[in-house]
Parts: structure tokens; C-alpha cells; sequence
């Protein structure tokens, strides 16, 4: 076979290259560009592998850190200051039970009315009210309708001012004592809640445990302020009765001034008629003698 010249001129560069390949590499290895690319991929992914690695330990690391933080932060918390209680604890007013002051009862109608502020109850006001207030006599027989109109009105409004009266007052003692009543569970209540609020007991200092103390004191609140609106509304009855019998007094003396007004000619005529009369009459009697 004939080697072109081409070919023959192109040899001797190639076997030039032989030696330096060899001084490079040693004897017996042959360099290979396609072994070499993947080995340099291989490397490559290995790096970014590593990176990655890298990454996740570093990423690691940082959360494992906030949560020793958090744990840190939550067992601070959790640890009530030993002085808290004696810093701020204070104490607070409470009802007293009247039962327990030893009140007169010298004619045996005064301690139903003090159980009735003790302890509420319509039945048991009701039976209070009838023993201590003198009672609302009625009229007998005609002895209403034989009055006159003016008369039977004003009368009518007397009645209807004390039996109103009536109403507001024995209402406002059970209100009154019903909430005397619940105030001793109310006042264990809140003993309760300032109890745990300055306890050092770390479960009584996580946030769930002191998400529920404050809707418990938030709810406290909301019946404490029940019980003032209910005190404020039996003060307002009694107030506007107390209105009313004013109105009444009013009316009752601007209806005299017009009854007045509207009489006095008839009156002064009827007493001047009765005086001349009574005088002729005395001057008669004297003539006679």
C-alpha cells in the first residue's frame, strides 16, 4: 500500500508530539480529551454537591440555633420573678354580709329585710317589704266615688305613686341581693386568678396559660360591669319615681292655683254676701232693743 504524500508529510508533527505527551504524563499513558472532559464534569458536580452540602449544614445550623433561642426565650418566660407577688399584689374591696353585723331586730321586721339584701329573691323580698313597710290602706266602700272629680284624680295618684314604689324598692332589693349573694363566689373568683397570675409555677406562665387568664379576667370584668349596670338601672328607677312625685307635688299646686283662680270671685262673693248679711243682722238687732 502507498502512503500519499499528504499523509506522509502529516506523520512526522503527530510523532513529534509522542515524546512530549509521554514526558508530560510518563511512560505508558496516553492522554484521552474525552476521559479528561468527563472527569472534569465529574469534578464539577462534586463541587456543586459539596456547595449544596454546604448550604444545607449551614442552613441547618441557623434553624437549630433560633430554636435553642426560642426554647431559650420560652423557658425565661416561663420562670415567674420570685418579687412580682409582693411588688404588685394588692387587696380589694369586698361586700360585707350585713347577716353577720348583728343588727337590731327588736320587733323581729328587720332581719327579713337584711336577708333580702343578703341574698336576693323576690319571694323572700316581698315577705321583707310586707314586714317593714307600713302597709297601703284601701278606700272603703264608696268612700272614693263620693268625692269629687279633682279629689278622686290626686287620690288615684297617690296610690299609683306608692304602689310604683313598691315595685322599684322590692326590685332593687333583689338586685341588690343577688349580687351580695354571688359576690362570694365572684370575690373566690378572682382569688383564683391573682393566685395563678403570681404563681411560680412555670405552667401557670406559658402563653396558652396566660391567653386564659386574660380572657378570665376579661370575662370577670364583663360580670363586674353587669352587676354595676344593674345597680346604675335600680338607682335610675328609683330616680325617675322619685321624678315623678315632684311632677305630682307641681301639678297638684298649679291645679290649686287654678281652682283658686277660678273660685275666689264666687268665694269672696259668697263671704262678703254672708258678712253683710251677718252685720244687718246684728244692726236689726239692735235697733229692736
Amino acid at each position: 500500500m502507498k502512503i500519499s504524500r499528504l499523509a506522509y508529510f502529516a506523520l512526522p508533527p503527530v510523532l513529534a508530539l509522542a515524546p512530549v505527551a509521554h514526558a508530560q504524563f510518563g511512560s505508558g499513558i496516553v492522554y484521552d480529551p474525552t476521559q479528561s472532559a468527563h472527569a472534569i464534569q465529574q469534578i464539577e458536580q462534586g463541587s456543586q454537591s459539596l456547595q449544596t452540602a454546604e448550604q444545607i449544614y449551614t442552613s441547618t445550623y441557623k434553624t437549630m440555633t433560633q430554636v435553642i433561642a426560642a426554647y431559650n426565650l420560652a423557658y425565661q418566660m416561663s420562670k415567674m420573678p420570685q418579687n412580682l407577688a409582693v411588688r404588685y399584689k394588692s387587696d380589694f374591696s369586698m361586700w360585707t354580709n350585713l347577716s353577720s353585723m348583728s343588727a337590731p331586730n327588736t320587733y323581729g321586721n328587720t332581719s327579713a329585710w337584711i336577708n333580702a339584701l343578703d341574698l336576693g329573691n323576690p319571694t323572700r323580698v316581698t315577705s321583707a317589704y310586707s314586714a317593714a313597710v307600713i302597709p297601703l290602706q284601701s278606700y272603703p266602700g264608696s268612700g272614693l266615688s263620693s268625692q269629687d272629680a279633682t279629689t278622686q284624680a290626686v287620690i288615684k295618684n297617690q296610690y299609683a305613686s306608692s304602689e310604683l314604689g313598691q315595685a322599684t324598692l322590692t326590685n332593687s332589693l333583689s338586685t341588690l341581693g343577688t349580687i351580695r349573694s354571688d359576690s362570694q363566689t365572684f370575690q373566690q373568683k378572682l382569688a383564683n386568678l391573682e393566685s395563678d397570675t403570681y404563681s411560680n409555677d412555670p405552667s401557670q406562665q406559658t402563653s396558652n396559660a396566660l391567653l386564659g387568664k386574660i380572657n378570665s379576667a376579661t370575662m370577670l370584668q364583663i360580670h363586674s360591669q353587669q352587676d354595676t349596670n344593674q345597680i346604675l338601672a335600680a338607682q335610675a328607677a328609683q330616680q325617675a319615681l322619685d321624678e315623678k312625685e315632684q311632677l305630682d307635688e307641681r301639678n297638684r299646686l298649679m291645679n290649686q292655683s287654678i281652682y283658686f283662680q277660678q273660685n275666689f270671685p264666687t268665694l269672696m262673693q259668697n263671704m262678703t254676701s254672708g258678712v253683710s248679711d251677718s252685720i244687718h243682722s246684728v244692726s236689726l238687732s239692735t235697733t229692736g232693743h
